[in-house]
């Protein structure tokens, strides 16, 4: 099958072989045609999803989507990128600006296609009644709103805590690393705190729900992805492998895009967003690379005093300085325009205002600062002709904060990337006044961050977890004390480690492990529990006495179990037991609500299974953890009878990989997603975290496996497909590959790429 279209802005034929996974290998005469069809491309098969990432990001929704998005618009609007244009691009360094002219240009030469040729466009657009708006390359940089960002939640929850219920409470709701003191800042007032001070924060950064009808929430957690590095002389082949599965939301269309630019000044294959030129994770011929979040502290929550007799000025060193303010006019669907007024305080949105309790809170995010736009920078480091070029193309890296690995021909190696704060006199756990006592003094950046070449064990591997300390003379200083649970980490050292013939196939089955670290570390305590109370005897007999190591597969009984009796059970009792002594009978059950998660959200394990080790030391203790062990068998026998296939994993544990239109009240047919049923957990390293119905919210939706000079042998998977299109085949055709943990070979070479075509498309320049 091939097609022919007029590109405005291409200088020559450009040539886009469709292989038949979806995937657009773009051979264009140079690099700045390859940009220009890499933005057509992504248009074509993303357009719906490209046209609500810009709306959402610069907070256009109500003009497509009526008033009730107003507030959202607003809400975004505070957090786009304001400063000076001419600074932003030049922070990305030599190029990156006419890198977005170009990819703009190719969505627009689409945009204008389906305009002419409206049968082009998906039927998203005719169900919600707009076509899509045209692009300028400033967007690209201005909208900040969709990176992973979380940490003024943390701080906001942490001073809640220790306000309402102590610093014992506080140690029993999360773990800081590294350990040390908590200090309330000097002069904040936690009184003036309360939940919905970031809800503001929340409607900025919160996915599109069309439904229209969700209050703010605070974001999932973004606490995963793994990657790892395996240097040549721990592999079967004698080459390095690199494997990458970040971790985010699943849904349709999906999060990231995969494609190849071929061009004589470079030759790189992988995914990035589909709204951003260039590539994030894959590989170019000479170097590898892929990344995880490396969770720079990057946010503050600031609060105010304001001045009693006028709201309008706050606090801030000697004096009384006066808001900021910004009035822009939103259109509106149905409507007149309508404007919305926007306030700025020193250090950055003001998010909310409450002159009752005299007080103003503001965000600082070291992500409006020029050169901050979430993997924009990717289009310097994909260029990298060897490690060294990659290393130092990411010294200019802004947000968000990442752990990048790397392979070429000459070894392996870890880089931390980021703008760290420096906070001369605080930590950031908590927010602080913002009276000009608590200020930023520019970035730890580039050459500061922890790294590590040609590690001695190696491997190299990181999967969000506390890892400065594996930086060989790395002069320490704080990058946040919020990092993720080190249990995938350490499952994915422990298979690194065990041996040195790694083969593609193997990493590949290392990336799909679905044994749980966590299950592993409770199994251990099971021996000494009484088998007395109703219930345990035949729980031990399903999670101990069956030989159950841990894995989470979706035909075995013993995940549900586990799960309930953890989550639902084993945490509950725990912290009941503990925090009576802390708050006291009448307020302990109020307390255990408290430092219970959302259910649609996982916990960090690594409380629980601190308090269950403490607790299987006392008679007491034992007995406690036996009983709610007995619970939980109670509670999934009641509902499910005796066990048998109605307990498998499988039956309570899946994805559906639903379209945004799924949230509309009477969405199309197609819009609603496949049921499959999902291993793993939100601890295995194949993490599969779910809400409280069972169903997968977070996980890795992209993987690859690159063979490091045997590029052909490389390896990928992105779920549910290549195209956002519901008429298109390659909308949902590797879904059931990714739910089996299987990949489909990324074919580099011409002759492969060539062997496997499925369709072409010819671009050609408009007529001068």
């Amino acid at each position: 099958m091939e097609h022919t279209h007029v590109v405005a802005g291409l200088t020559s034929p450009v040539e886009v072989v469709y292989d038949r996974w979806g995937v657009p290998h773009v051979r264009a005469h140079g690099a700045e045609d390859a940009f220009v069809a890499q933005g057509f491309t992504a248009a074509r098969d993303r357009l719906f999803q490209l046209d609500l990432w810009r709306r959402r990001g610069l907070g256009l929704l109500s003009e497509v989507l009526g008033e009730r998005y107003l507030e959202r618009d607003r809400a975004a609007r505070l957090f786009l990128y304001r400063g000076d244009m001419e600074a932003e691009w030049s922070a990305y360094g030599e190029g990156v600006h006419r890198i977005a002219e170009l990819f703009t240009t190719g969505i627009n030469a689409y945009v204008d296609l389906t305009a002419r040729e409206p049968g082009l466009l998906g039927p998203e657009f005719a169900e919600l009644g707009f076509t899509p708006d045209r692009w300028a390359p400033e967007d690209l940089a201005r909208v900040r709103s969709h990176g992973l960002y979380a940490n003024v939640e943390k701080e906001l929850a942490r001073a809640l805590t220790l306000r309402d219920l102590g610093h014992e409470a506080e140690d029993l709701r999360a773990v800081r690393e590294p350990g040390g003191p908590l200090h309330v800042p000097e002069g904040l007032d936690l009184d003036v705190l309360h939940p919905e001070v970031l809800d503001v924060y929340r409607l900025a950064c919160a996915p599109l729900d069309l439904s229209g009808a969700a209050p703010p929430r605070a974001a999932h957690e973004p606490d995963g992805s793994n990657n790892w590095v395996i240097g040549a002389e721990r592999t079967a082949t004698g080459r390095p492998i690199l494997a990458n599965d970040p971790h985010r939301a699943v849904g349709d269309p999906a999060l990231r895009y995969l494609t190849h630019l071929s061009c004589p000044e470079f030759d790189v294959i992988g995914a990035g967003e589909p709204a951003l030129p260039g590539v994030s994770i894959g590989h170019n011929g000479h170097v590898a690379f892929g990344l995880t979040i490396f969770p720079i502290d990057q946010e503050d929550l600031y609060v105010y005093e304001l001045h009693p007799d006028d709201p309008g000025r706050y606090r801030h060193r000697d004096g009384w300085r006066a808001l900021e303010t910004v009035t822009e006019r939103v259109p509106v669907r149905g409507g007149p325009d309508r404007e919305v007024r926007l306030e700025f305080t020193v250090h950055g949105p003001l998010v909310r205002s409450d002159p009752e309790r005299n007080a103003a809170f503001a965000v600082r995010a070291a992500w409006l600062e020029p050169g901050m736009a979430p993997y924009l920078g990717s289009v310097q480091y994909m260029r990298a002709r060897n490690g060294r070029d990659f290393r130092d193309a990411l010294r200019v890296w802004g947000a968000p904060g990442e752990n990048q690995v790397y392979a070429d021909a000459e070894g392996i190696g870890w880089i931390a990337a980021g703008r760290v704060p420096v906070r001369p006199n605080w930590d950031g756990s908590l927010p602080v006044p913002g009276d000009g006592s608590h200020e930023w003094a520019g970035f730890h950046s580039g050459g500061d961050l922890p790294a590590a070449h040609r590690p001695e064990q190696g491997w190299f591997a990181s999967a969000n977890e506390y890892n400065t300390h594996r930086a060989p003379g790395w002069a320490p200083f704080t990058v946040t004390r919020d990092w993720a649970a080190p249990l995938r980490y350490e499952r994915i050292a422990e298979e690194l480690s065990a041996r040195a013939d790694w083969t593609i196939e193997d990493t590949c089955r290392l990336q799909g492990d679905h044994v749980s670290p966590v299950a592993r570390a409770a199994l251990t305590v099971l021996d000494g529990l009484p088998d007395t109370f109703p219930g345990t005897a035949q729980a031990l007999e399903l999670l101990r006495d069956s030989g159950w190591n841990g894995t989470m597969a979706v035909d075995l009984p013993q995940p549900t179990l586990f799960e309930h009796w953890f989550a639902h059970r084993l945490r509950p009792s725990l912290l009941h037991e503990r925090l009576l002594r802390t708050v006291g009978p009448e307020r302990v059950e109020a307390a255990v609500a408290a430092l219970t998660p959302d259910p649609d959200r996982a916990a960090d394990p690594r409380v629980c299974l601190r308090l269950l080790a403490e607790a299987v030391l006392s008679e007491r203790g034992r007995a406690l953890v036996a009983r709610s062990l007995g619970a939980a068998h109670r509670d999934l026998a009641e509902r499910l009878g005796p066990p048998g296939p109605a307990w498998h994993w499988g039956e309570h544990h899946f994805a559906r990989l639903d379209h945004p239109l799924a949230a509309l009240p009477d969405p199309p047919l197609w819009a609603r997603g496949r049921r499959v049923a999902r291993p793993g957990s939100a601890d295995t390293v194949d993490l599969t975290a779910s809400d409280s119905s069972g169903r997968q919210y977070h996980g890795a939706s992209f993987r690859i496996v690159v063979d490091v000079g045997s590029w052909d042998e490389s390896v990928a998977v992105n779920a549910p497909g290549q195209s956002g299109d519901p008429r298109d085949p390659h909308r949902d055709d590797l879904t059931d590959l990714w739910a089996r943990g299987r990949h489909f070979p990324l074919l580099y070479s011409r002759e492969a790429v060539d062997r496997h075509r499925a369709s072409t498309l010819h671009l050609v320049p408009a007529a001068s």
